[in-house]
């Protein structure tokens, strides 16, 4: 196998992840051309195509093929600011061109079946893939029963979650665009655990930014809000404080945030204790695996892939490899680990890294995982935090002294304005990096 063990470690380290890969021997079981082994990656965001990529970097003639649905992969993270107006969704987005000139077999079609005895995979169009080796990084869908009332229909229609980047992104943007002043955006946060814990609250931040860029500071954004706190809430209600005073409500799981009902038609989103009137509602319905994992009998009671914290392989069917927001990691908290693109990227590195011990007759590396996440509250303000994880004494834990978040306050002022302005600079180089990282 052409493998160079240097340039993979620094290649992943790059990404904030090392794989410490012995160097490899062919093979062993392979049925595709040549004895390689034929892996099929499901799903082409990022834990997908960054998965398709490095199996390339670390064998070009390895057999890969991606399927995935949409010819146009759009971006979750920064999504939030094509609302405020401050990003464009074009920025967003990227082909697959950079997959296949990497020898990657790209089909744009839906995979509506995996045979985990066969290991087979049925797609829509018909064609039926076979596998050795399976990456399947199906993101999450949504229990639309979870809010009674709530439905697909509506969200394709008149009141989109717009919580998977594009159409629905564009859609929510213009009914923020259609308000008045002294009108309420509502957000209804589900429980966790969901994609991006921080991005609600971004959300809110960017409404609320759109409000104040034009001259809306009658109009409020209320958050209800399933949960009890949220993720850098000292961040972001400094961030509430400082740039919109009085525009940013948050109702805790606890004072009757949580969302249970909703009328379209009065456009009231209710709790058990409290109705939340809107002008404009957007409601984030609970969170499951992707469909596909389901149907394959991956998930757990809860709905979600429980997975070797060590190798990102699914407990229930040997070499199938789940990654990205699917996933419950080793024994994390409800949380897990977080539902980011970093940290989706991070965990497809790991599962590329089991594979090719695997296939070697190599004992798995132990890997740490390393989750990065900006947020951006207002233009020129934008704060962090990193996650390290790694096994200790069995468990997957999280090394509180090698990660870190944003300070709330600093000494001097003028610091702690240029320390905000400088991390909503860090996040669109982050994010191209990562794009890059995934694509190209």
């Amino acid at each position: 196998m052409s493998f160079n063990r240097r340039d993979f470690i620094k290649t992943v380290g790059a990404s904030s992840v090392i794989v410490p890969i012995t160097a490899c021997a062919a093979p062993s079981g392979g049925r595709g051309a040549g004895g390689k082994a034929r892996i099929v990656v499901i799903g082409g965001g990022f834990g997908g195509a960054t998965a398709a990529k490095y199996f390339k970097i670390v064998d070009p003639g390895l057999d890969v093929t991606l399927v995935e649905r949409q010819q146009t992969y759009t971006s979750c993270p920064l999504s939030n600011e094509v609302l405020s107006g401050h990003g464009k969704i074009e920025d967003l987005q990227s082909g697959y061109d950079g997959l296949k000139k990497r020898g990657v077999n790209v089909i744009f079609d839906d995979a509506v079946s995996i045979d985990p005895a066969k290991k087979t995979v049925k797609l829509k169009g018909g064609k039926t893939l076979n596998y050795d080796y399976m990456v399947l990084s199906p993101g999450i869908d949504f229990n639309f029963s979870g809010v009674e009332g709530y439905s697909e229909a509506l969200a394709n229609s008149t009141h989109p979650h717009a919580w998977k980047a594009g159409p629905q992104t564009l859609a929510l943007k213009k009914q923020l665009e259609g308000m008045k002043d002294g009108q309420t955006f509502v957000i209804a946060v589900p429980p966790g655990p969901f994609r991006c814990p921080p991005g609600p609250y971004e959300r809110a931040s960017q409404v609320a930014s759109y409000f104040k860029s034009h001259g809306m500071m009658k109009s409020k954004v209320l958050i209800a809000d399933a949960n009890d706190s949220f993720s850098k809430k000292g961040l972001f209600e400094q961030a509430w404080k400082r740039h919109y005073p009085g525009m940013i409500e948050w109702v805790a799981g606890a004072a009757g945030g949580k969302v249970v009902k909703f009328d379209a038609k009065s456009n009231t989103a209710s709790s058990d204790f409290n109705d939340f009137k809107g002008d404009v509602v957007n409601i984030i319905p609970p969170h499951h695996a992707g469909n596909i994992a389901k149907s394959t009998g991956l998930t757990n009671d809860k709905g979600w892939c429980t997975v070797d914290m060590l190798t990102m392989e699914s407990t229930v069917h040997k070499d199938i490899y789940v990654v990205g927001d699917s996933t419950v990691h080793g024994e994390l908290p409800v949380y897990g680990a977080p539902k980011s693109a970093h940290m989706a990227a991070t965990q497809a590195k790991v599962a590329v890294g089991a594979i090719i011990a695997k296939m070697s007759g190599l004992a798995a590396p132990e890997p740490f995982f390393v989750n990065t996440c900006y947020s951006v509250a207002e233009k020129d303000w934008g704060f962090s935090v990193a996650h390290v994880y790694r096994k200790r004494d069995g468990k997957l834990v999280y090394i509180t002294d090698a990660g870190g978040i944003s300070p709330v306050n600093m000494d001097d002022e003028v610091q702690l304005v240029l320390q905000r302005k400088l991390e909503s600079e860090y996040v669109h180089g982050w994010f191209k990096n990562i794009m890059a990282d995934a694509f190209a």
